[in-house]
């Protein structure tokens, strides 16, 4: 038995006659279609018995059918005609669904029971057939075929396309796919009407359910074939993306439509579930344009009501975006303006900024520009897309009409005015309105309902991670962590997953502040969550993207941290998001910098400074960013252009170590390594003020050059070993590219180094660092582990690693064996590498 059950128009009959003229003898084939709303079974078997008798005169009845004859007997009569045939029989019945009466399905079980066990079934129809068939299935003797193995996949669309005579470009052969959901027959009617068009494109572009060859084609076979109940519900419940039952009763004032949309489903009309319990629903797009057509040709004037009940009902039951969507179908501004301005929020806590935006553009004008709730919405949409001047002009007049608000929204109104507010200052890395925005929010935690409620959970996170990444900007680390890290905490609990992600791919740079290791940990722990949430390319991750990959150009790991940087540019926007614009250029010409692409890196630095035009404030990274353009500069030959950028610095700027390395840079170049070492002086001795470690191992490395030219080998290989001190727990392989201490250390004696690896490294650009990310350790390594291992890359013997840590040799000697163990390595070198891969010389107790 074969059931082929698919909807009108999948190619089902064409199907069964190509294939009934393929069957090869022996087999013989006898084929019928049930005439449409057939009740009588006897009408049925007549037929097939003639087509029985056709195949073989020796299969003729010994006794005629007569009109008296009940189904019965009709039975036995096919059955004995098919078992005088000399080979098996098969037998096909299209159009099965037409046969409608119970009784004539038991016929025709009782004719499948008594053919001989040779004979074969195909029955063709639009629904599965009312017979008992499981026994079929369970013994494997049942083929089954619904719509979906008889839809066109593309390539079967543009062959049926061509076999019409039409030709069509991709793009159009695309549309017209994806328009007809694959479906036969709407793809054979378009491109029927496409022969000879002018324009094919263009008729691809407006084609729809109510063109007229498919609607004529709709109509007949399926709507007009409803009972006047089922129409009803269709027709107006067409306005709507999806529907359940519940909604479609709403809709039609009715009971049990959920039975009727799964039967309607089940009877393959052009109703789609859409999810595996079967409660939504949607109609295949060509038959939805039919049924909206006919809608409002019949019922015009129930149009704007339908969508005034749908906004209802998916107000009612927390769907805001559909009910926005109905209320401006019924161009009901004021309904639909409350709507939005009650779940912008939301919505944008969501990373639905997109979704904001196109209800935004919905408005007329005049409707926008007179609501002060759907300006401070345009205003926040306005800072996702990146437009500022835009967002603040918005404020602006939202600010000015605030009296035009109502009594009752104004404390919703002036909350939602604040968080917009603050998002703005912080984009703008203006510190000091960020906090005042952050006090006006906690001041009006005195305000009702829907304020109160916010402040307690979605604002307090949003406040939290504004602050925090003001902080983290302004390098106040350990602050923004704090904050930061209960962003996360709040908006994990109030299950705001983009919001979290936000605030863990910022901890992920404020954990620079700790260690480059942890900053990688914490990077790659929030670049994870976003995944796990199909978030992996949103704007919120580029921030952990390239922190990490920061850590890694500074260790050398230049092939991983091209691919995170790879990934945070396309999640970049830089127009929104100028702070981490300016990270990830600067990471960029770290990297391109490391890879001795100087060129490219003083482009990228340029580039962020561009971006650093757009914050009112200076970012913390400016000191950095202008220092590598210094060394970029002088690299690439333009010590006029390092002269001037070192002149250039502001106050507060230059008294930053990182300014002082780029100064010192200069005087290096200009031949003054005495007014170079003078410069250093304060970032050496620990007085300004440095983002890392990273900034003091370069002006060593500096001084060391400097130390060199006045002639003195002795005080130059000394500071260039406090730079190596400085770098070897972290593997810091880029400050001695950025200080152009290459030279020095291919002369620097290795006998005389605790750090000949990292030496090796260095001079090798960095390749210890190009091994895949390496899997982590079953058994961590305790404290006194740590420890010992901080000393193994050094040229320490055990005693005296011993002495400097006050233990026994034995006990040091212990320790190793279990570091050796846990790191899964045979030597000394093989643990150094494997603990760099895990980032674990970061991570030790001091």
């Amino acid at each position: 038995m074969t059931v082929l059950a698919a909807a009108p128009g999948s190619g089902k009959s064409v199907l069964l006659r190509q294939w009934a003229t393929g069957v090869e003898p022996p087999r013989r084939v006898a084929a019928v279609t049930v005439r449409r709303s057939e009740r009588d079974a006897r009408h049925v078997l007549l037929d097939l018995l003639r087509a029985v008798t056709a195949l073989d005169r020796s299969a003729a009845p010994r006794r005629a059918p007569t009109p008296g004859l009940d189904a019965g007997d009709l039975v036995g009569l096919v059955v004995d005609a098919a078992r005088t045939l000399d080979a098996p029989l098969v037998v096909v019945i299209d159009d099965l669904h037409e046969l409608e009466a119970p009784r004539a399905h038991q016929a025709l079980e009782a004719l499948i029971d008594r053919l001989p066990t040779t004979a074969t079934f195909v029955l063709a129809c639009r629904r599965d057939p009312p017979l008992h068939l499981h026994h079929l299935r369970l013994e494997g003797e049942l083929a089954e075929l619904r719509s979906a193995d008889l839809t066109l996949d593309l390539e079967e669309t543009r062959a049926l396309v061509a076999a019409t005579g039409v030709t069509l470009g991709a793009d159009a052969t695309r549309a017209l796919h994806e328009r007809t959901e694959g479906w036969t027959a709407g793809v054979r009617l378009a491109a029927i009407a496409l022969r000879g068009h002018s324009a094919p494109e263009d008729f691809v572009a407006a084609f729809s359910g109510s063109d007229r060859t498919v609607a004529e084609y709709l109509l007949a076979e399926m709507l007009e074939r409803q009972p006047p109940d089922v129409r009803r519900l269709l027709l107006r419940t067409s306005l709507v993306d999806r529907v359940s039952g519940a909604l479609a009763d709403a809709l039609t004032d009715g009971v049990g439509s959920q039975a009727t949309l799964q039967d309607l489903e089940d009877a393959n009309a052009f109703v789609h579930a859409l999810d595996p319990g079967r409660t939504w629903f949607r109609y295949h797009q060509l038959f939805g344009d039919l049924l909206r057509l006919e809608l409002r040709r019949t019922a015009p004037g129930d149009v704007v009501d339908l969508h005034r009940r749908a906004a209802t009902w998916f107000a009612e039951h927390d769907l805001p975006v559909e009910a926005i969507r109905h209320a401006q179908a019924a161009e009901d501004w004021a309904r639909a303006a409350r709507l939005l301005a009650d779940h912008a929020l939301s919505l944008t806590l969501d990373g639905e900024d997109a979704t904001v935006d196109a209800l935004l553009r919905t408005f007329p004008p005049a409707a926008l520009e007179a609501d002060p709730e759907l300006l401070t919405v345009a205003a926040s949409a306005q800072l996702a897309r990146g437009s500022l001047r835009d967002a603040d002009a918005y404020l602006g007049l939202a600010t000015a009409r605030r009296d035009d608000v109502a009594d009752d929204r104004r404390p919703t109104f002036d909350v939602a005015l604040a968080a917009a507010r603050l998002s703005l200052a912080r984009r703008r890395g203006d510190v000091r309105d960020v906090v005042e925005q952050v006090e006006l929010l906690s001041r009006t935690a005195t305000a009702r309902s829907y304020a109160e409620v916010a402040l307690g959970g979605e604002l307090r996170a949003v406040a939290l991670l504004h602050l925090g990444i003001v902080e983290m900007w302004s390098m106040r680390l350990d602050d923004a962590r704090a904050h930061l890290q209960e962003a996360a905490e709040v908006a994990r609990r109030i299950g705001r997953v983009h919001l979290e992600v936000s605030a863990r791919a910022q901890l992920g740079f404020a954990a620079v502040g700790v260690s480059l290791a942890e900053a990688r940990a914490r990077s790659a722990e929030a670049v994870a969550l976003a995944e796990r949430h199909g978030l992996g390319r949103d704007p919120a991750v580029t921030v952990a993207l390239a922190a990490h990959a920061g850590a890694l150009v500074f260790a050398g790991e230049h092939a991983r941290a091209a691919a995170l940087l790879d990934a945070a540019e396309l999640a970049l926007t830089a127009e929104a998001e100028p702070a981490t614009a300016l990270l990830v250029r600067l990471t960029r010409g770290m990297w391109s910098a490391s890879r001795g692409r100087w060129d490219d890196a003083l482009a990228q630095f340029r580039t962020g400074e561009q971006a650093q035009g757009l914050l009112v404030t200076q970012h913390a990274l400016a000191a950095q960013l202008h220092g590598f353009r210094v060394a970029a500069q002088i690299r690439t030959g333009d010590l006029d252009g390092a002269r001037a950028t070192v002149t250039s610095l502001v106050a507060d700027e230059a008294r930053a170590g990182e300014s002082l390395t780029a100064v010192a840079h200069v005087h290096l170049a200009d031949g003054a390594p005495g007014e170079a070492l003078a410069v250093l002086t304060p970032v050496l001795d620990g007085r300004a003020p440095v983002l890392q470690a990273s900034t003091t191992a370069l002006a060593e490395v500096l001084a060391a050059r400097a130390w060199a030219e006045l002639g003195d080998r002795t005080a130059s290989e000394a500071a260039l070993e406090r730079a190596l001190d400085l770098c070897e727990a972290e593997h810091l392989v880029l400050p001695f590219v950025m200080a152009g201490g290459e030279a020095l250390l291919r002369r620097h004696p290795r006998h005389a180094t605790a750090h000949a690896q990292l030496v090796t490294d260095v001079l090798d650009g960095g390749a210890a660092g190009h091994a895949p990310a390496a899997e982590p350790l079953e058994e961590p390594l305790s404290p006194s582990e740590l420890r010992v291992l901080g000393h193994l890359p050094s040229n320490l013997t055990t005693p005296e690693i011993a002495a400097e840590l006050f233990l026994s040799a034995n006990t040091v000697k212990t320790h190793v064996r279990r570091v050796y163990a846990k790191l899964g390595a045979h030597d000394r070198s093989g643990a150094v590498r494997r603990a760099r891969e895990l980032g674990l010389l970061g991570r030790v107790p001091r």
